[in-house]
């Protein structure tokens, strides 16, 4: 082995997986570069280990990272000299981003690209005949020292219905492609900004916010316009957009994840902007308005009568001259919105989400259909500053019974984590911290249903699932916010864009799998800053040495990455008055 550099914290292996030292002094400014090329894949007590993968060095040449600066940094850090392979294999992926074009030449829209592995790829492959509209122009290129002309160039015009799916499909070749064709100006509509929230309080966008709106929109140029905004929970996602809006200046279309999330969109545009009321529609089951600003939900726009039928409301897409298209929680985008969204490329896409994490493996259709991430900051970093609260992060282990265990036992693995998940004893312990947290307000969090209603019963609190209707919904979230209710228990629903301010406490009892987003927006969930500079907590109860432990590890990545620590504590030690987690002994 090659010989090792003292002081170093890092492992870089020949497969491409960076092995970062947990108790090293730059631990945390380690952990935040790494993050910018590389995806947390484990992150046991003493060694992170992080991947760089093509997706991860794509986002990170989009937002402006070198291959020089990947190779320093690495250099610099590393114990051992980088794998000679994996200096290639990040110059050769890096080097692939925005080599191919997609440009506008008069009234055309043309794919171009002078790299030769690019022309060789293009013309070899199969599927991309489709999209183009004619034959192949290739020709000779004049050097810039005035040489021979020995460099070749690769020019075809796209059909502009296809110019997304050409982009999903040279990405899947490995040759990602960087959109400079610009956008359709989008009928105009002025959306100035209050000077003052509902509230009487002043109104401005933060230092942040500011930020992630001129990175999105650069300036106005063809290389703005459309990406990805990556923002913690309680960061405000919803101000970027509204900044967005007014800063392009045009008519906008909102898609969002439910009919809770699509009203409180409604609020904050109406109480941040000087809009009139009329001026912003509402596209539900319960209302259909087609307005300048119009707001609807993913379940909306998928929705047919039958599976062999049509789309009832894709005419959403085209039926205004929309100048902005907005993807609330983009990480979630469905299937058939990735299809249609193909078809809109002329027209700017801003994404939000906290995690760009899907569980399905199609960012890269996400990065090439909506953008590559413009702005992304670490959630500690904010929460240095005073913008989302301080948060502890508790793991409560307990155990199944003998009886349970040789049910568990006999199961197939999807019943073992449902066995696993909606272990009994876990009642007793929500219990218990409720006792802990008697002036503070408490969601309930979980994945099933029969185990939700069962706390629902012996706890007196109220339930909401995906089948409360919306009014009543309202209600109960407005009575949690004024501390009328102090715990309220929800099913799914309540994981995206809901707006719970005095949300101090969360009890996860149940989750989907290794979901890390979901994971991600259960603690945002409490994130929003706390009267006093108050810490939130943030428990989850697992049944130790069950599949559901495993999979609480892998929901966790993402967290890990973001630099929180999940303190865990075993069921036996809640009444130990010396157990501390949220800042206070359990028995307190």
């Amino acid at each position: 082995m090659s010989q090792r550099q003292a002081g170093k914290s890092l492992i870089v292996q020949g497969d491409q997986t960076i092995f970062l030292e947990v108790e090293q002094p730059l631990f945390k400014q380690l952990r935040e570069r790494l993050s910018r090329f590389a995806e947390l894949e484990k992150s046991p007590r003493y060694v992170h280990v992080y991947r760089m993968t093509p997706f991860s060095l794509w986002n990170a040449a989009a937002s402006g990272v070198s291959a020089g600066d990947i190779l320093e940094f690495l250099s610099a850090n590393s114990k051992y000299p980088v794998p000679r392979n994996v200096r290639n294999e990040i110059l050769k992926v890096i080097a692939r981003y925005g080599q191919v074009k997609l440009v506008r030449s008069g009234e055309e829209l043309r794919l171009t690209t002078t790299f030769p592995g690019a022309i060789e790829a293009i013309r070899n492959a199969k599927n991309l005949d489709e999209f183009f509209v004619g034959g192949y122009s290739e020709a000779g290129v004049e050097p810039s020292n005035g040489g021979p002309l020995t460099e070749r160039r690769l020019s075809l015009a796209v059909n502009p219905e296809h110019r997304g799916s050409v982009k999903i499909a040279l990405t899947e070749i490995g040759f990602p492609v960087e959109d400079v064709a610009g956008y359709q100006d989008g009928a105009a509509l002025a959306v100035p900004l209050n000077d003052s929230d509902a509230d009487g309080g002043p109104f401005r966008l933060r230092p942040y916010q500011r930020e992630a709106v001129d990175a999105f929109y650069d300036a106005g140029r063809s290389t703005g316009g459309s990406g990805v905004v990556v923002l913690p929970c309680g960061a405000g996602k919803t101000i970027v957009a509204i900044g967005a809006l007014h800063r392009v200046g045009c008519q906008g279309l909102i898609l969002t994840t439910n009919t809770t999330a699509l009203r409180q969109w409604k609020r904050e545009l109406l109480s941040k902007t000087q809009l009139d009321p009329e001026l912003v529609g509402e596209y539900s089951g319960e209302r259909k308005e087609i307005r300048p600003v119009t707001i609807t939900t993913y379940q909306m726009l998928t929705y047919r009568h039958r599976k062999t039928k049509d789309f009832v409301h894709y005419k959403l897409f085209t039926a205004k001259k929309w100048g902005l298209v907005v993807y609330d929680e983009v990480h979630l985008l469905p299937a058939p919105v990735f299809r249609f969204t193909a078809q809109i490329q002329a027209t700017r896409r801003l994404g939000l989400t906290a995690t760009l994490v899907r569980e399905d493996g199609r960012e890269a259709e996400v990065f090439s259909l909506v953008g590559p991430k413009k702005y992304d900051v670490p959630w500690k970093a904010l929460e240095s500053e005073g913008w989302i609260a301080t948060a502890d992060c508790v793991v409560v282990r307990t155990r199944l019974d003998r009886e349970q265990l040789r049910d568990y036992e006999g199961l197939d693995k999807r019943e073992q984590f449902r066995l696993a998940s909606e272990n009994y004893r876990k009642n007793s312990i929500v219990s218990t911290i409720l006792g802990r947290h008697r002036q503070d307000g408490v969601l309930i969090l979980g994945q099933y249903l029969n185990q939700l209603k069962r706390l629902q019963r012996e706890l007196g609190a109220p339930l909401i699932t995906g089948k409360t209707a919306n009014d009543q919904r309202e209600t109960l979230y407005s009575r949690f916010r004024r501390g009328e209710i102090p715990v309220l228990i929800v099913s799914k629903v309540g994981n995206f864009a809901v707006d719970l301010p005095d949300a101090t406490v969360a009890i996860q009892v149940s989750g989907t799998f290794g979901s890390r987003q979901e994971e991600a927006q259960r603690l945002g969930r409490i994130l929003r800053p706390k009267v006093g500079g108050k810490r939130a907590v943030f428990y989850t109860i697992i049944t130790r040495d069950t599949s559901e432990q495993e999979f609480a590890e892998k929901r966790q990545r993402f967290l890990s990455e973001q630099g929180y620590r999940f303190e865990i504590v075993e069921d036996t030690l809640l009444g130990n008055p010396a157990t501390v987690a949220g800042g206070q002994p359990f028995g307190a």
